[in-house]
């Protein structure tokens, strides 16, 4: 009769993403030696226990409410973005043309100093230059999903 040997395994819970075992946050079984002597010991893992579970369920669930919490900040600054025209005066030609444009970041500064809203100018998904007079609408994406939008007024400077 063949002896067969009782693989050493051991379940750990991922701290962080680790190439060929798993995302962060996911239970996992690992050779004993390499959880002991290389994910715990480098803070990529702890040993799953009924207490780590616990600790990694309420971790998820303070993560939920974060990106709740943020989302309806996001949705609450997109209501106010709905109602505000973003005034500038550019000089023009003598055929009404535009000298220039308006860049993302004018339009991020004059929010942040008249409206105190704070939008990084990254964070734009229409990446045109406002480059002619009259309105012109361009959308920010505020957080996952919540998609503002701003309207951005030019007239000719006199």
């Amino acid at each position: 009769m063949r002896e067969t040997r009782k693989k050493n395994n051991m379940k750990v819970i991922l701290l962080k993403d680790v190439k060929g075992i798993g995302k962060k946050d996911q239970i996992v079984n690992v050779k004993d030696g390499y959880g002991a002597n290389y994910l715990i010991p480098n803070g990529l893992a702890v040993m799953h226990s009924q207490k780590s579970v616990e600790v990694l369920n309420q971790q998820q669930a303070d993560a939920a409410e974060e990106v709740r919490q943020l989302t309806l900040k996001a949705q609450e600054v997109a209501k106010k973005l709905e109602n505000i025209v973003v005034e500038f005066e550019a000089a023009c030609g003598s055929d009404s043309r535009m000298f220039g444009s308006i860049s993302t970041k004018q339009i991020e500064q004059e929010l942040k100093s008249k409206y105190s809203i704070e939008i990084d100018k990254r964070k734009f998904v229409d990446k045109i230059p406002v480059d002619r007079l009259g309105y012109t609408k361009l959308r920010i994406e505020l957080y996952k999903g919540v998609i503002g939008t701003v309207t951005v007024h030019v007239s000719e400077k006199k």
